[in-house]
């Protein structure tokens, strides 16, 4: 079994087009109308992250997802199936063996999807916080360089923390 490495870089202006550019072509060769959204820290300018693109597509029906399975593997996915979270199908992009693309795929309505969502948008709009994650994701990343599981869970709390803040902010912003 290939042990990833955990590595957070600087965040990459390139980040967006690469996000851009996959979504573009999942539109042209996913057999129906779907929506992208481009989640998780590398969709945050300014955020260290690890250097995969994290998307969301929404579908009309989750149950299709599984008949495009091998049209998503001409285009380099692995499918995962639900992958440990209920009502969700995963993907993985790799080069080199190295992850590239993280394809998470909800469909519409799911309140998962206003989760990351949510969290994108606190994050741009709370330097603080944003600084505070990327602290804590580069030093689980050196404590945890060979440990995916370890740096996961040591994301956790904060994860949590800035969840029911973001529920708070979302209140008030209407």
């Amino acid at each position: 079994m290939h042990v990833r490495k955990v590595e957070v870089v600087p965040y990459d202006n390139k980040w967006c087009e690469l996000f851009q550019k996959e979504a573009a072509m999942l539109k042209e060769i996913i057999p129906e109308k779907i929506k992208m959204h481009h989640i998780g820290s590398t969709s945050v300018p300014g955020l260290a992250a690890k250097p995969i693109i994290d998307m969301i597509m929404e579908v009309e029906s989750i149950l299709k997802v599984d008949e495009w399975d091998s049209v998503l593997e001409r285009v380099g996915y692995e499918p995962r199936g639900e992958n440990g979270i209920s009502g969700r199908r995963y993907f993985v992009k790799q080069s080199q063996g190295t992850h590239t693309h993280h394809l998470h795929v909800f469909q519409s309505g799911d309140p998962r999807i206003k989760r990351h969502l949510a969290f994108r948008d606190y994050m741009m709009e709370n330097c603080e916080e944003m600084e505070a994650y990327a602290t804590l994701k580069e030093e689980l990343a050196m404590k945890f360089t060979y440990d995916i599981e370890s740096y996961i869970a040591g994301k956790d709390a904060f994860i949590k923390e800035v969840d029911r803040k973001t529920e708070e902010w979302l209140r008030e912003q209407g």
